[in-house]
């Protein structure tokens, strides 16, 4: 028995009952806030959640498309993936940007940073807008089938107002980024 207090929760066993290089899933035997028994099941992400909204000089936003097997169907996303925990998530978002559109940003400002499934997961998540960009080559990994859209900013947001994009970590992006440009703190040539 564990009896190891969590909140109100009153955790009496945990057992890990998979486990693979991007998430851990562990099921609690439990004591819930009513003090009656229950089960609790928590999926621990092994990486953070990290997006780009990249912005060039004429006010355009670089999406990302991909088959996403979760959902069995094609997702139109900002530039995004994860990064290691200990390591700068700036790092990992320049990383992700280079990988996915060969994009190469000389300024960032970060935008969110938030919990993206707190029911359960404990999955967190970063993202930021970039500019000053220059191309290079994409170095998608192997895993990926992708393809790259330049969009004005503005069909960016109508694709989140639409529902044709649904990912949760572009809306909450695409949208803080909305919201700057809506408050005059977001000129799309220098978003600085």
């Amino acid at each position: 028995m564990t009896n190891e207090r969590k909140g109100p929760w009153t955790v009496l066993s945990k057992k890990d009952v998979y486990d693979n290089p991007w998430i851990r899933l562990t099921h609690h035997e439990v004591l819930t806030p009513a003090q009656t028994p229950g089960i609790y099941g928590l999926i621990h992400y092994k990486n953070i959640a990290i997006g780009v909204v990249p912005i060039d000089s004429e006010g355009h936003t670089y999406l990302v498309g991909q088959y996403r097997f979760p959902l069995g169907a094609y997702s139109w996303e900002i530039p995004e993936g994860g990064g290691a925990h200990g390591v700068d998530p700036l790092q990992s978002a320049a990383r992700e940007l280079r990988e996915e559109t060969g994009l190469v940003a000389g300024h960032w400002r970060k935008i969110l940073e938030c919990d993206l499934s707190n029911s359960v997961s404990d999955e967190r998540a970063v993202a930021y807008v970039a500019w000053g960009l220059t191309q290079g080559e994409a170095e998608p990994e192997a895993t990926e089938d992708l393809a790259v859209r330049r969009v004005p900013l503005a069909e960016a947001f109508r694709m989140v107002s639409a529902g044709e994009i649904r990912d949760a970590l572009s809306v909450l992006s695409l949208q803080a980024v909305q919201i700057l440009q809506l408050q005059g703190k977001l000129d799309p040539r220098d978003p600085a």
